[in-house]
């Protein structure tokens, strides 16, 4: 059931939203969140579309603010309210022209479902400096971002990381879960001590340079990040004093795990379209400190700074301790050596960065 409603009011849109429920005969709550997407109308189709195939799994309230014409003198609310074709959830597109969509928040409160969680999709490049200090981004509490969307990557994920509240995230990182379980379970058997690591992708990879940073972070070693042809990452090589522990994924779909004195296996590692993306982020509302311990070292490096963090705060998998790397720097105090493991991790990751047209994955 679609419905158009020009020039409107939210009690309209409301009132709308309660009868289309009616006439489909559906629960009058059912849906867990209400997800807000701030896009422009040249993203909304991809953007709304993503949004309906999580919905599947999350039934929630889909509000779409779209900004038209805002250096307009006349304020004008249009709404696009989409039922039961296509998903179990509500899709309410709002078009805002003029100074009204300088007010998107007031628009959008009395739309949201009452006592659930709120969160916001920023899916294109144009984020807030600060979004959980925005009009919109003070309703939600899950704020999602995509700094592989803007122009400036690295810079929009450093200004991100420096701005980070709890409940913020981006997709850069949510991107990383396939690498961080693959290389969690790889790291999970015996192997011999990690004394430096490497990161291969596509230049300006926002994930990558969070997946450096994760690994430095957790592994108390220098993580190198270097330049290939791509598509997004393409592998990871832990050196070890006993070989190399490589991932290597060329083209985006199926990666080769070697390690030392083991034969090499196949691993399906898919690049994730954006609905698994986000679908993967409506799981969890609560913050992830682990993706702001990664921006923030990624952060610092950039800047050109040092890390006291240099020493693992905790190891890869649960059933492992980072034994070996404390008792190294250890030893290597004793004897006056000028560069541990522990203390080169706190050096900014190497690699060369450079611009490349945008696509529509990462890792």
């Amino acid at each position: 059931m679609n419905i158009d409603l020009t020039g409107t009011t939210t009690r309209q849109i409301q009132d709308a939203l309660t009868q289309s429920r009616h006439l489909m005969g559906g629960p009058a709550v059912g849906m867990v969140l209400t997800l807000i997407i701030v896009t422009d109308e040249s993203a909304q189709y991809d953007a709304v579309r993503a949004a309906t195939e999580a919905a599947r799994e999350h039934p929630c309230r889909v509000l779409t603010v779209i900004s038209r014409d805002p250096r307009g003198n006349s304020s004008r609310l249009d709404a696009e309210i989409r039922m039961g074709e296509t998903g179990p959830g509500e899709t309410v597109l709002l078009r805002m022209y003029g100074p009204l969509a300088e007010h998107a928040d007031s628009v959008v409160v009395p739309l949201l479902m009452p006592d659930t969680p709120v969160v916001i999709w920023w899916p294109g490049g144009k984020v807030p400096k600060s979004p959980s200090k925005s009009g919109l981004g003070k309703l939600a509490t899950r704020r999602i971002t995509d700094a592989y969307a803007a122009r400036d990557r690295l810079g929009t994920l450093a200004q991100l990381a420096g701005n980070y509240s709890p409940g913020d995230t981006d997709f850069t990182w949510t991107r990383l879960t396939s690498w961080r379980s693959l290389l969690a379970a790889s790291l999970d058997q015996d192997h011999d001590e990690i004394i430096s690591g490497e990161v291969m992708a596509e230049p300006d990879s926002p994930s990558a340079e969070l997946l450096a940073a994760w690994l430095s972070i957790r592994l108390g070693v220098a993580v190198e990040r270097t330049v290939s042809e791509g598509p997004g990452i393409t592998g990871v090589r832990l050196t070890t004093t006993g070989g190399d522990i490589v991932i290597d994924r060329p083209d985006g779909r199926v990666a080769t795990l070697c390690r030392p004195g083991q034969p090499d296996r196949q691993v399906a590692l898919m690049r994730r379209p954006m609905s698994e993306l986000l679908a993967e982020e409506l799981r969890r509302l609560d913050p992830d400190e682990v993706y702001r311990e990664a921006a923030a070292r990624f952060a610092k490096d950039l800047a050109g700074g040092t890390s006291d963090e240099g020493v693992a705060s905790e190891p890869l998998s649960g059933t492992r301790e980072a034994a070996t790397t404390k008792k190294a720097a250890k030893e290597a105090e004793k004897e006056g050596l000028p560069d541990t493991p522990a203390s080169s991790a706190a050096k900014p990751s190497g690699g060369k960065r450079s611009s490349r047209g945008k696509s529509s994955g990462d890792a």
